[in-house]
Formats: structure tokens, C-alpha cells, sequence
């Protein structure tokens, strides 16, 4: 439940929990005022009935006083009158409301015989429809029946039905009251909470912006800030740590900045003396015939080895260059002839591995950089070739994006091996640069952990993403490229090319060129 919700309901709770309590104390109140008046009036028509009852009139045929003496002048419609004497004779009667007179039943007048002499009035039912009374009992020295206890009762539907009066009113005052409140309590609410929901909008606002640049946090401050308010000291804080993030970031893009450069300057100044070493061993190694052969073997490693060095360099100086938006010239790229490309290469370096391309009959257009995407590739399909054992069948193929939601259409380059897998917990760090899994897959030869940083790096820069899955068996690296990119992407970088990828794209371009020969 939300916590403007509980605020409502406690506030709503309340204000009837309050009203239900002052509706309840009316009510006893009522009940108690009106009791006391009720027993007021039965003190005086107790009085009344006595003092008549006690003159001593003959009664008719020696066993009864006449009904003047049981209702004597001045009471009030519906009190009741009864008589009990020794030797068990008793008589009552009622005065209705058209000011005649009913005779109570046994069974009332038996009810009535166990009112006590001298107590306070109580309150009893008679049944039938009398209902409930409030009645009291005196003793009365009567001069022709000697003493007898005389009892008067007065009703009580006139309080019962002022409480039933009073019980509407207040339900009534109850729901309009909750009525009232909740409407009342959710404006209050919400106006309260509001400078609550800007702080979470904020936070969401930050949890959804990319924290890669530093300058994507400038612009993002809570207006809420007043120390003298929860909501305020929380927004207070909430911009303090956004001022400590902004700041950690910028550290760090200026480290990551200092990184880049020494990587690009190191390996701009390595080329030249890597291509002397080079050079001067590959020309020892050829006009040495009267060397001795150890002296020639050390020169044909220092040779392969400089080469190899070299290719390490020219990598650097690749990712190097693309994390500054260079390298990419975007142009319309035949996907297909890249793959055959690549392909070719591949069965010629490495003859033992099986490779089957997957690719639509006609070519399939993409706008990109060539060299980039057939680089791609190749790392891709060297990939599959260095870490899985002879005669595993690799895959390489092309098809549209799968339309649907969190798709982009385009072009899906999609390189598969039968070989026996990634291990899972390598596979959020495999596009890391330097990044090895040596102990998951056999590796034939060397691998400086720079390929599939490269790949990940190209990819982003053409506005495409790469993913991959991987159990034994099925090794899927899928590469989703865009079919067209906008000038912003093409001129800004691989930075601004990952924000495009987020963005819809045109339909992939399947378009009709010359047969390749």
C-alpha cells in the first residue's frame, strides 16, 4: 500500500473512529437524560396514584377499588396501575391514549408482582404490546383492602424511539463526515506529498538517464530543498549526492580520458620501432646463411613475435581511436560479399573447422564501414575458430531483425559453434578489453583478449548492439546492425551511435546488386 493511501485511510479512520465516539456518547447521553426524565415523571405519578389509591374508597363488591382510584387525574396516556394485596388479589390496568382503560393479563400482572418495595425504578419488558416500561412500587395503606403495594410504570418507547431518532441522525452525520474526509484528507494528501513525488521523480529521472558522461547529471536537481521540512532535507541530500556522483564521474572520464590517450600516444610510438625490430630481423634472418641456426631460429621468433606485437598495437590504437568518434566512414556495405570475405579467409587459415554461411539469395545492404564490419567478422569467426576444438561446424549468417517489442529493424549477423560453450559467469565480462576465458574453452593459439572488445566497440559505433548465449553445443554471437544511420550518429561517435541504437530506425535495406562472381 502506498503511503498516501495509509495517510488517507488513518486520517479517514480517525475522523469516523472520532465520530463514531461522539455519536455513541450522544446516544448514552440521550438515553441517560431521558431515563432520568422518565423516572422524574413516574416519581410524580407515583405520587398521585398512592395518594388516591390510599383515601380509602369503598370498593365495588368488597374486592376492588373503582379504576378512578388506579388512574387518578393528571396521568399521562399509557401509564400503568397495578395493585397486589395479601391473601394474592391484584388488578391493573393501563390508560390508552384515547383515555380509556385496559386490565392487565396474569402474566403482566405477574411481572409486576416482582417489582421490590422501595428501590429504584427499573426498567422491564411486559410483552404483548406494552413492550418495555419503567415501573416502581410502593406500599399503600388502603382503609378497605389494608396494606397493599401499589405499582406504576411508565413507558419507555418515547426515549427508545428519540435514541433510533438520533442513532440516524448520527449514521447519517458518520458518512457524510467520511465522505467529507476522504475527499479532504486525499487534496490534503496529495498537496502534501507532492514535493515527495518531484524527489522520486528525480531518483527515477537518474535511474533511467545513461551515467556514462558526467554532464547527463548537470541539469538534474530536486526544487524541493527547504531544511526546515522532511521533504526538504531529503531533497537537500538527494542534490548533495548527485553533486558527489557528477563529481566521481568526472574523475573518472578524466582518468578514463588520461588512459586513452597514453594508450593511443603508446601505441602510435610503438608502430615505428615494432616495424624496425621487425625489419631488421626479418633482413638478419634472410641475409644471414652463414648464422648458426639457433641464431637463426632467435630471429625468426623475435620476427614473429614483433608481428604479433604489432597486431596487438594496431588493436590499441583501433579501440583507442574509436572511443574518440574516429575510424568510422559510413557508406553502403554489401553484408553479404563481407561474410564470403570472411569466410574464404577462414577456411583457408583454418581448413579443420567446418564453416556453413546462412545467407538470403539476394545481397543484403547495410550503411556502415566496410573495413570495420568485415573486421567484425573475422574477429568473430576467429573467435569460434580459437576456442573450440577441430571439426567443430561454425555457422555465419544473415536475416532481418525479428519485429516485435524492444527490437529495432535491421540486420542480424549471427555467427554460430557447435563447440562446448561459454562458461556463465565469464559471459558479463567477454567484451571487456583484455578479457580471457581460457579456463572455459580450449585455445589453439595465442589471444590477446582485444577481439571481441573490438567487435562490441565497431558495433556500438555503427548504432547496433551485440549479444550473445551460450550452452554446450550452441554458441550464438548475434550482431544487430541498423539498416541506415543519421548524420548525428555518423559524425558524433561511438557514444552518440549507442544513444541512437535506443531509437526507432527504418526498415532493413534489402536491395538488388550484381552477382558476385
Amino acid at each position: 500500500m502506498t503511503l498516501r493511501r495509509r495517510l488517507v485511510l488513518s486520517i479517514v479512520a480517525l475522523v469516523v473512529a472520532v465520530s463514531a465516539v461522539i455519536g455513541a456518547g450522544s446516544i448514552i447521553a440521550l438515553a441517560t437524560i431521558q431515563t432520568g426524565a422518565i423516572d422524574a415523571q413516574l416519581q410524580k405519578a407515583t405520587a398521585r396514584a398512592s395518594t388516591k389509591f390510599g383515601q380509602g374508597d369503598q370498593p365495588e363488591g368488597g374486592q376492588r377499588p373503582n379504576d378512578d382510584a388506579l388512574q387518578p387525574l393528571g396521568q399521562a396516556a399509557g401509564t400503568l396501575t397495578a395493585y397486589y394485596v395479601t391473601g394474592g388479589v391484584a388488578a391493573g390496568i393501563v390508560l390508552n391514549e384515547d383515555s380509556s382503560r385496559s386490565a392487565l393479563t396474569t402474566d403482566q400482572l405477574k411481572r409486576l408482582g416482582d417489582v421490590k418495595v422501595g428501590v429504584d425504578p427499573a426498567t422491564m419488558s411486559l410483552g404483548g404490546s406494552l413492550g418495555k416500561y419503567r415501573v416502581a412500587a410502593v406500599q399503600v395503606d388502603n382503609p378497605a383492602l389494608g396494606n397493599a403495594v401499589l405499582v406504576v410504570g411508565l413507558p419507555m418507547s418515547p426515549v427508545y424511539d428519540s435514541i433510533r431518532s438520533l442513532l440516524v441522525v448520527v449514521i447519517l452525520v458518520v458518512a457524510a463526515a467520511l465522505v467529507v474526509a476522504s475527499i479532504v484528507a486525499a487534496v490534503v494528501v496529495r498537496r502534501s506529498l507532492r514535493p515527495l513525488e518531484r524527489v522520486a521523480e528525480t531518483a527515477s529521472t537518474v535511474a533511467r538517464m545513461p551515467l556514462e558522461r558526467s554532464d547527463a547529471l548537470q541539469d538534474v536537481r530536486v526544487p524541493d530543498t527547504d531544511p526546515r521540512t522532511e521533504v526538504g532535507r531529503v531533497g537537500s541530500a538527494f542534490n548533495r549526492m548527485l553533486g558527489h556522483i557528477a563529481g566521481a564521474m568526472q574523475a573518472r572520464e578524466r582518468s578514463e580520458q588520461k588512459v586513452r590517450q597514453f594508450v593511443a600516444d603508446a601505441s602510435h610510438e610503438l608502430r615505428t620501432p615494432l616495424a624496425s625490430v621487425r625489419g631488421y630481423a626479418e633482413l638478419t634472418r634472410r641475409m644471414g646463411g652463414d648464422l648458426p641456426k639457433d641464431v637463426v631460429y632467435a630471429m625468426s621468433r623475435i620476427e614473429s613475435e614483433s608481428i604479433r606485437m604489432t597486431s596487438m598495437v594496431e588493436d590499441l590504437l583501433l579501440l583507442a581511436r574509436l572511443d574518440e568518434g574516429r575510424e568510422i566512414q559510413f557508406d553502403d556495405v554489401d553484408l553479404t560479399g563481407l561474410v564470403f570475405d570472411a569466410v574464404n579467409d577462414a577456411h583457408a587459415a583454418s581448413p579443420e573447422h567446418p564453416i556453413d554461411v546462412d545467407v538470403p539469395s539476394s545481397p543484403v545492404v547495410v550503411v556502415g564501414d566496410a573495413a570495420r564490419l568485415h573486421q567484425v567478422i573475422v574477429n568473430l569467426v576467429t573467435n569460434a575458430r580459437t576456442h573450440t576444438p577441430d571439426g567443430t561446424r561454425i555457422t555465419v549468417g544473415i536475416a532481418p531483425s525479428a519485429s516485435g517489442a524492444g527490437s529495432r529493424p535491421g540486420v542480424d549477423l549471427t555467427v554460430r559453434d557447435t563447440g562446448q560453450g561459454i562458461d556463465p559467469e565469464f559471459l558479463p565480462k567477454l567484451f571487456e578489453r583484455f578479457a580471457r576465458a581460457d579456463s572455459s574453452r580450449s585455445r589453439t593459439a595465442g589471444s590477446t583478449g582485444l577481439g571481441l572488445a573490438i567487435v562490441d566497440a565497431v558495433v556500438q559505433a555503427h548504432g547496433g548492439s551485440v549479444d550473445v548465449t551460450s550452452e554446450p553445443g550452441n554458441t550464438v554471437f548475434t550482431v544487430h546492425l541498423p539498416a541506415e544511420q543519421t548524420p548525428d550518429v555518423a559524425a558524433a561517435g561511438p557514444d552518440a551511435a549507442a544513444a541512437e541504437a535506443a531509437a526507432p530506425a527504418p526498415a532493413a535495406a534489402w536491395s538488388e546488386v550484381p552477382d558476385r562472381a
